[in-house]
């Protein structure tokens, strides 16, 4: 099923790539991804002392089972085929490119740095009519959305629904389940508002996301609990699934659960669920 990632993505925090304070303390923190930033985060003399420090980082390891995406800067800048070649040949999970908009974009980052999984940041309008190419390379491994960006080239004001950029929001998912992949929601930039994060969480848990994408290390629980299955998710999967393997053994092709029809296709959703929760256990 490509609905559901069974390594855990519930929560990518992003880390500046010149703070290494914030890059030790990384090591020890509950995030299922880090996103280590060379981009947005780091101010513009200080990309290329940057780019060393988290090259040094990375090879000392440490960071366990949580993947480790690097986001370089754009093509477009002084910095990012350099961000690039220097980590080509390291142990990182993904390298995220900030606002793609074409396959070609895609092609051009393949090209430079081989074997190594290709993220995407989603956040211009090009990028949302061009998403379903973008999700088809065959190395694309995620989208990670990014809406403040998206707001601002949309021209929206801020609601709480985040109506105004659901098109594009849905434009990404799709294209990113017809091809297999990870899709990552944005930011929720009010990191002290508990409240509204987990409401946007638990939207975009809803709307079919894997995981936030986040700017601060209070965020993480609150992430981490919308986007994992629940207590009650879990039981049904179990039950649906003793259900339907109960059926089959009577030579039926469906069973009934609390009223509800099982078929097929819910017991795919019912595994892929549980595969889910036991690699969220395994992470520690």
């Amino acid at each position: 099923m490509t609905g559901i990632a069974t390594r855990p993505y519930r929560s990518a925090l992003y880390i500046p790539g010149s703070k290494e304070r914030a890059l030790e303390k990384a090591r020890g923190l509950a995030c299922d991804a880090i996103l280590f930033d060379l981009e947005d985060a780091v101010a513009p003399d200080e990309k290329v002392g940057a780019r060393g420090v988290l090259k040094g980082v990375l090879a000392a390891g440490g960071y366990g089972n949580r993947a480790k995406i690097v986001r370089v800067n754009g093509f477009d800048t002084p910095w990012g085929r350099d961000d690039v070649a220097a980590f080509a040949g390291t142990a990182i999970d993904g390298i995220l490119l900030p606002k793609v908009e074409s396959a070609a974009m895609v092609e051009e980052l393949a090209q430079a740095i081989p074997e190594v999984p290709l993220w995407a940041m989603m956040e211009t309008p090009k990028g949302m009519l061009n998403a379903a190419e973008i999700a088809a390379h065959p190395r694309m491994a995620g989208f990670v959305m990014g809406t403040n960006d998206l707001a601002k080239e949309l021209n929206t004001r801020f609601r709480a629904d985040r109506l105004p950029m659901m098109g594009g929001l849905h434009l990404c998912l799709i294209a990113a389940r017809a091809h297999g992949i990870v899709a990552i929601d944005g930011v929720y930039n009010a990191f002290k508002d508990e409240e509204g994060l987990r409401a946007e969480c638990e939207q975009g848990r809803d709307m079919g996301f894997d995981g936030k994408s986040l700017i601060h290390p209070a965020q993480l629980e609150t992430a981490n609990a919308a986007f994992a299955p629940t207590e009650a998710e879990i039981a049904l999967a179990q039950r649906q699934i003793a259900a339907f393997e109960e059926a089959e053994r009577a030579g039926q092709g469906v069973a009934v659960v609390d009223g509800k029809i099982v078929e097929n296709l819910h017991i795919v959703t019912a595994r892929a669920t549980l595969a889910k929760h036991d690699a969220i256990q395994a992470m520690g």
